[in-house]
This record gives C-alpha cells, sequence and structure tokens, in this order.
C-alpha cells in the first residue's frame, strides 16, 4: 500500500507516468533509495523514488522524512470503516489528509481491500509453530455472510501467549458453530502447528464444548463465568432486588476464594439456596459447575482475565457494529476479510496480560506441570521467568470436570461490571 501511494505521489510531483515522456514535465527519476520506516506491525523497508532535475525538493507526505512511526494502524482502520460506512474512494481520500495521516490517492485507497484479502490469506496460511499459549478464547458471531439465507456464523480463536502478548489465531466460517465446525477451527489450528494451550476459554454451546474435549484433552476448561450468571438471571423472577442478591453473592463466591475447591463450595451453597423456590436457576448454576472456577489453579494477578472471554466479546461487537450498515455481504471472502480486518485493529490495541516475575514463575511451573517435567526451571528459562514457580503449582492436580472444561468472566451491565 504504501509504496504504490509514494509511486503515486512522485508522478503527481513530476507531472508525468513512469517512462512517460512530456515537455512539461518537472524533473526525472533517479532510480530507488531503500528507506526503513517503523510501523505499528514493525520495521518497513520501502524503496523510495529518487527525484533529479527539479526545482523543488521532493518530500513525500505519506512517508515522513523523519525516524517517526507512521501510523498505518490509524490509516488502515480510517479505510476499512470509511468503506463499511458506504464512503466513495473521493470521501476516504480527503478524511486521511484532514485526519493528519498523510495523503493518500483513491487508486491506492481502492487498492487497499483486495490487499486486505490478500493479508488474510497469508494470516490463515500462517505458521504458528512459535506460538505458546497460556489461554485460548473461542467464541462465534452471526453475520449476513451471503445476498440471501440466513445468518451464518463466524468463528474466531485467539489467545494469550505465556508472555502475555494477545495473538489473533484464526477467523473462520462456521455456519452453525457445530461440533464439526469447531473440530474443523481446531484442526486448522493444529496443522499450521499450534501446540495446547493450557487453558481454553469457552461458552456452553455444546458443540464446542465437545469440540474442545476431544481437540485439545490435556487443557484445562474454563467456562465464562458471565455468560453462566447471565443464564442464572434469566430463570430467576424479574425482581431486581432478586437479581442484585444473587448477582453479589455469585461474584463474592468467587472473588472471595482462594482455590477452585473452596469457589465450588460457595457455589453449591447458593444453589441450595435456590432449590427450593427456583429450581430452574439452582440446575442451571450446578450444571458444569466446576467449571467455572478453573481459573482459580492460576495465577492471582491473571485470574480475572482468564476466567471471561469479555475481550473477544467485545471485538466481536465492534465487528457487528462496523459491518450492520453494509446489510448482506456479497460472499464469504468479503465478510470473512472485513471481520478479520476488524477483528485484527481491535487485537492489535488491546492490552495484554501484565506477566510479571512472578506470574512468569507460576506460569513456568504450569507448563512444567503439564508437561510432566518434574522440574520447572528449563521451562522457567525458555519463557524468560526469573524464578520457578512454588512446589505447590507443579504438583498440582490437572483433574477436570466433565468434558474437560472451566469457565470465565467479564464484564457486563447485565451481571455487574467486574474488573478484568
Amino acid at each position: 500500500m504504501f509504496q504504490r501511494a509514494i509511486e503515486e505521489e512522485v508522478e503527481r510531483f513530476l507531472g508525468r507516468a513512469r517512462f512517460e515522456r512530456t515537455p512539461t514535465a518537472r524533473g526525472s527519476r533517479n532510480g530507488h533509495g531503500p528507506k526503513q520506516i517503523a510501523t505499528a506491525e514493525g520495521p518497513l523497508t520501502i524503496a523510495v523514488p529518487q527525484v533529479r532535475d527539479s526545482l523543488t525538493r521532493f518530500v513525500s507526505s505519506v512517508i515522513p522524512d523523519c525516524r517517526t512511526a507512521v501510523r498505518t494502524r490509524p490509516l488502515e482502520a480510517l479505510v476499512i470503516g470509511a468503506y463499511v460506512r458506504g464512503l466513495s474512494d473521493r470521501d476516504i481520500e480527503s478524511l486521511a489528509t484532514e485526519a493528519g495521516l498523510g495523503h493518500i490517492s483513491r487508486t491506492a485507497v481502492s487498492g487497499i481491500c483486495p490487499a486486505l484479502r490478500d493479508r488474510y490469506r497469508a494470516f490463515r496460511a500462517k505458521s504458528l509453530a512459535d506460538v505458546q499459549l497460556l489461554s485460548l478464547m473461542l467464541d462465534a458471531i452471526y453475520l449476513p455472510v451471503r445476498p440471501d439465507g440466513p445468518k451464518e456464523g463466524v468463528l474466531v480463536a485467539w489467545g494469550y501467549s505465556l508472555e502475555g502478548e494477545r495473538v489473533l489465531l484464526d477467523v473462520c466460517l462456521g455456519q452453525r458453530e457445530r461440533t464439526e465446525d469447531w473440530l474443523d477451527l481446531g484442526r486448522g489450528l493444529a496443522a499450521r502447528g499450534l501446540a495446547s494451550p493450557l487453558l481454553v476459554v469457552s461458552d456452553g454451546s455444546p458443540g464446542l464444548v465437545s469440540a474442545i474435549g476431544q481437540l485439545w484433552p490435556d487443557a484445562d476448561r474454563q467456562r465464562c463465568t458471565v455468560h453462566r450468571l447471565r443464564n442464572v438471571l434469566a430463570k430467576l423472577p424479574k425482581k431486581p432486588l432478586l437479581h442484585e442478591r444473587i448477582r453479589r453473592a455469585y461474584w463474592a463466591a468467587l472473588d472471595g476464594a482462594t482455590s477452585p475447591q473452596e469457589a465450588q463450595g460457595r457455589l453449591r451453597a447458593i444453589v441450595g439456596e435456590l432449590e427450593r423456590d427456583y429450581p430452574s436457576a439452582a440446575a442451571c448454576l450446578a450444571d458444569d459447575l466446576p467449571a467455572l472456577t478453573v481459573h482459580l489453579a492460576y495465577p492471582l494477578a491473571l485470574r480475572k482475565r482468564l476466567r471471561s472471554t469479555n475481550l473477544l466479546e467485545r471485538s466481536l461487537e465492534e465487528v457487528r457494529r462496523r459491518t450492520k450498515v453494509i446489510g448482506r455481504f456479497p460472499g464469504e471472502t468479503s465478510c470473512l476479510t472485513l471481520a478479520w480486518a476488524v477483528m485484527d485493529l481491535v487485537i492489535a490495541g488491546a492490552r495484554g496480560l501484565a506477566v510479571s516475575g512472578p506470574e512468569r514463575g507460576a506460569i513456568a511451573a504450569l507448563v512444567a506441570a503439564a508437561r510432566s517435567v518434574p522440574d520447572a526451571q528449563q521451562v522457567a528459562q525458555s519463557i524468560g521467568a526469573e524464578e520457578p514457580a512454588p512446589s505447590r503449582f507443579s504438583n498440582r492436580s490437572r483433574t477436570r470436570p466433565p468434558g474437560g472444561a472451566r469457565d470465565r468472566t467479564s464484564a457486563d451491565p447485565a451481571v455487574g461490571n467486574q474488573p478484568m
């Protein structure tokens, strides 16, 4: 995109296209010179055209003549968002200039979306062999993928690495979120080299839960605590005081516990309280209950981020918001490319986990336990931990609730704002 934009900028400066001869030309090309620029994605080398015999010096507005980072993310976000809102290439050209993101021609603008499709294909083919996941987050969103017919599921997988970095892993079509759809996604990740994560976080979709057990049998499964609370409250009468009481008791049971076993005991007390007057709500909370407490076996500072797919849900809502004005997509390639582009922007702009020395040591011990390594020292060194974790982590039992699952929590106005 940048190479094309700067070539067009030189053509306007000289008053002629490359290899074109005209008496009104204001100079001539003199080859290219490499220039490395800092972008949001990392260092990028651009072949900058050299100009001679001109009255004024050529200075690019696309690539500043300085060492500051080129703001590729805002530029890309503006173009994607403008296309979604139905703006013309001319409108986008004006917006980029007004936003202080440099001049970009209509030709370059119109080439961004095809370029995004190429990047999406490259993203899905990229090797994941070097990615080591602490947690894997899975969810889906339903979009009008085709000009007619029902909405279809778009499956999304992203996670936190052992260093706490966010990693977007896959965005693909899932039809109706069947077990086979999720199995296809997981097999694709494995084929690209992704090893089993320590923890998989998901909602209670039967197809997804079944697939997790088949794909990553040795991983812990955390069930989203927010989804579960929504389900419980939906089975209660619409009495604000009752909802508030159950909500407070629920979060207190999870926040006040120091181990999965303690939290399970507290949650079962709530089940007992609900059983007589609200048996449906009690049964809902009791179902897959141990999966709600798995995050408590992980480092204290990370627990509230690992018990929820909060960031993933917000990212999917951003996809929904940006695609709503389109109506229906012309096909799955267009839909998946745009969904990936929006997810990529959102994930890149969100903060990762704050993994400090103690957390690194605890994570190293969890990895060692998962690999049946008696000494966590070699794992600690591999992920940059200064100290191995206390032995109580490496010796913990990795038994799981039925289905190999464990659940998570997130911020939601209906269930209370939980700090993440």
